[in-house]
Order: C-alpha cells, then structure tokens, then sequence
C-alpha cells in the first residue's frame, strides 16, 4: 500500500497533546468522537492510518486513562446497527469492553442517555450489562438542554444525573456512534466535580474535520459525505479566527453549540471558559501524521465517491432522504467528481455488458469487478453454481496464487453436496452458493488439496482492494467482503423481479 500518512508520528503527537491539557488539572473528561476502533473511514481517507490507533493511543495513557462509555438508550430501543461492521449498538458497546479489556484499559461502566423507564429493550440491556458486573448508570433527558442554563444548573438538570465516580486523572467519554450523549455526559461530570471542590476540565478528540486543513480539501469534503445523514457540514471557525487572526475549519454543530458550552463551563466553574473558540477545545493532530498529502487528497476522493454510491443505494433501500441524496449529488458536483472515476465501476458495467451480449439478454446482470492492489481487474458474475460476490473473489485468488482458470479450486462434488445440503435439507429456494459457503468450502479444501491451499493462502492479499457490483448486494456477501478488507459499491439496483437479495 502508498502510504500518505505516518501513524507513529501521529500517535506521539497526540498522544503529547492530550496529556498537556491534564497537567495543571485534577481530571481532564475528554471527549473521543468517531470510532475509537475499527476507524475504517480514517484508514480509507488517510492512506497507512491505523484503524486501531487511538485504542494504542489509550495504552499509551491507560495508567492516567479509564473509559466511560456513553449509548443513547433510543439507539438500543431502536436496535440501531452499525453500519461497517453490520452490529447492533448494544452489540457493539459489548465488543468495545472487550476490546478494552484486552489491552487492560479500565472501564469505569456504561451510561445509557436520555434513559426512561418505557424503554423495554434498554431495560433489559441494563439488566444484561449488570448481570456480567457490568456498572450501569442512567441519565433522563434534560428539558432544555443545552441552551437554558438555568434549568441545566438546577435540581431538574445536571443535579438529578446520578454522579459517576472516577479514579484516573484522564476520563475517556466514548460511545458507539454520533448522538450518543457523550457531551451532556462530560458537562454533567463536571457539574458534579466542581461541587465537589475537584478542579475539572473538558477537552474534544474528534478526528474529522481537520482543522488545519482547508475548508474544501477532499479529506474534509470527505467527512462531510460521511455524516450525510447527520446532516453536518464543515465551516470555518468565526470564533477561532476573531482571537487568533487564524483559519480553522469545524463542523456546524460544533460552532452552533459553542456560545451554549463557553456559558455552561462558566456557570460550572464560576471562571471565564478557558477556551476561546471550539477548535480550542479540540486536540486534534491529525495534520501532523500526513506524509504525502497528494495521496490523502486521491484517497479521499475515492472515498467521496464510495460514500455517493452509499446513499443512492440507501435511497433505492429507503433509509436515505431526498435532501441526503440531494446533498451528496452537491458534494460530487462541487468536488469535480463522477461515478466512473472509480475504476472497478467501469470494468463492472462494461463486463455487463458483454454478459448480456453472451447471454442474449439485455436484463440487469449480477457482475462484480475487483481491482486488486496490484492494480489488476478481474470480474465475476452470477451463475447457478455462485454468485457474483464468490465467482470474482474465486476469480481474484486464483490470479493472485498464479492459477490457471480453467482448473477448479473446489471439487464439483463438493459444490454439489453444499448445494443438495441447502435445498434438501435447509429448505433453500436458492441453490446459488455464497461467498460465506464458498470461503468454508475452499478452507476445508485447501486441508488436502495443494491447489486450493495456493489459492486459500492468498485471501490476504486482497485486503484493500476495491469492488463494485452492478446490483445491490445481500448483506451476508455485503459484510464478508468486508471482513475480507474489500471496498464494495454497489449501483442502486436490484436483481430481477425478486423483493429478496437473500439465497
């Protein structure tokens, strides 16, 4: 892989910056925006980040460090899922405290926000998290919170949250996804501190946008296209450039929410905010673990349009608004970009066609283009033996392992049995084999076969490479391909008459 950026200068710096800002304080509540691990939108964007290194950047503190992790108790009553990972948000909290664990990072407990007591599904992960000697803690909603101060600083606000005891010098305020509550929770903290007589302090950790970086460079036009469905856009700080004469870029809620916050620290602490601007408040150095930034910028852009091919799809799924789709077709339009400008898009509608013309049929054609990061093609499509998503990875490891194709990696009879297993005897209408059942039967294979051991060897390799597909996916191969590091589009299409994509 090109590398545009340096994780290790990376983590040094910010690693540096965050424990600056606890030197002359009793604790320091910081807020982790973004996805403190798995960040696979930074690895895309920023070509060499670790997708993992703000969890190594927790084992560099975790002496200092414990973590609360904040869920938005509407977000389990809703069984929200997580889109890279295809997990629920109760799921997912679950998997943090593993990962936690795993590293011996404390974690204090979980806090479920805006919590009331008709929240069924909520209640029971409660009860779940605290039958594993899980702390748990709950905070109602806060009528007119943020903007009414007095109601915040009195006996219905911030007083009712139930206190959470900590016992590190750096508090970790993190949550599974945007809207999780994690500012509420930090502010509520230190209400509680400074009555207390502790000398708290809030900071942000949030990765995207950079404020150093132009207002329309691709890695933050990117953000943008990230958080479509939130709504957000990147601007410039007003506050940061009236005391400091200098340009910062934030994103709106942000900026929007800082008057709010500056008067709340105020009241809190009963000193003037120590920050004059909400980049301020940021210890954001991204800027400085960029290495190539002509790299990042092509990363990035790629990235904008994988994001476009998201939200049409998401639109033809309805999960995706008319203003989203409208906002993400204004991003590609003022970033210069077309669909086509992703290189597996073109290969995969071009094989289409040659299906259709083989075929005789000019129906939409289940096709699948991989560009592996060799910079080589290779296509596969739809057959009633496998779908698209097995032919082109099948297709791909025999190129990478140097495997004539016209030998077969799998036995038919092997083929055959998984096929008679699933109509037989699980009941399948779809005798079509997934890419899950053919990655298990190339695993077995490869115990006695040398040629499928060749090919099994090399599913490695394919990790970064880029797909598209002219049909949406189901969201079995969806997540597979995934988990393989492929990055898979789709065109907002389905495949037949069919209302099902599942086999």
């Amino acid at each position: 892989m090109i590398k545009g950026f340096d994780s290790e200068v990376y983590l040094k710096e910010q690693s540096s910056e965050i424990l600056s800002r606890v030197s002359d304080k009793d604790k320091l509540y910081l807020e982790f925006g973004g996805k403190l691990i798995g960040d696979m939108h930074a690895k895309r964007v920023l070509p060499g980040f670790d997708e993992d290194v703000k969890l190594k950047l927790l084992t560099r503190i975790k002496d200092d460090a414990e973590v609360i992790i904040c869920v938005y108790a509407g977000d389990i009553e809703q069984n929200k899922v997580r889109g890279d990972y295809g997990i629920t948000y109760d799921q997912e909290v679950l998997r943090l405290i593993d990962e936690y664990r795993e590293r011996d990072i404390l974690v204090n407990s979980v806090l479920l926000t805006r919590y009331s007591d008709d929240n069924t599904n909520a209640k029971i992960f409660k009860t779940n998290l605290e039958r594993r000697d899980i702390r748990v803690y709950t905070h109602e909603p806060i009528k007119g919170y943020p903007l009414e101060i007095d109601a915040l600083l009195s006996n219905d606000g911030f007083e009712k949250n139930e206190f959470i005891e900590t016992s590190r010098r750096v508090i970790i305020v993190t949550g599974p996804g945007a809207g999780s509550g994690k500012l509420a929770t930090c502010l509520s903290q230190l209400y509680h501190e400074h009555k207390r007589g502790n000398d708290a302090s809030y900071a942000k950790f949030e990765t995207f946008p950079v404020w150093n970086l132009p207002l329309k460079h691709p890695v933050n036009v990117a953000y943008e296209a990230a958080t479509i469905d939130l709504n957000d856009t990147n601007v410039i700080d007003n506050y940061h450039f009236e005391a400091y004469d200098e340009v910062a870029i934030n994103y709106n809620r942000d900026v929007q929410m800082f008057p709010a916050i500056r008067r709340i620290l105020k009241n809190i602490t009963g000193e003037k905010s120590p920050y004059k601007s909400p980049t301020d408040m940021g210890v954001n150095c991204i800027k400085s673990g960029i290495i190539d930034d002509e790299i990042v910028q092509e990363a990035a852009r790629q990235e904008i349009i994988r994001r476009y091919f998201q939200t049409e799809t998401d639109y033809k799924k309805g999960t995706a608004t008319d203003e989203e789709r409208s906002n993400m077709h204004l991003i590609m339009d003022e970033s210069e970009l077309n669909p086509e400008d992703r290189t597996p898009v073109v290969i995969a509608r071009e094989y289409e066609k040659v299906v259709q013309e083989r075929l005789d049929d000019d129906s939409v054609q289940s096709v699948i283009a991989i560009e592996l990061p060799t910079g080589k093609c290779i296509t596969g499509r739809r057959t009633e033996l496998m779908d698209a998503s097995s032919a082109v990875v099948m297709n791909a490891l025999k190129k990478l392992a140097g495997i004539n194709d016209r030998i077969d990696l799998l036995a038919p009879m092997i083929l055959e049995t998984i096929q008679a297993l699933k109509m037989d005897e699980l009941g399948s209408k779809y005798p079509t084999l997934t890419l899950n059942e053919l990655l298990i039967a190339l695993a077995i294979s490869a115990v006695t076969n040398p040629t499928a051991k060749l090919a099994y060897d090399k599913l490695g390799e394919l990790v970064g490479s880029q797909a598209h597909s002219t049909v949406i996916l189901s969201t079995e191969n969806e997540q597979i391909l995934k988990r393989l590091g492929i990055d898979t589009t789709s065109d907002p299409v389905y495949l037949g008459n069919r209302l099902s994509n599942v086999n």
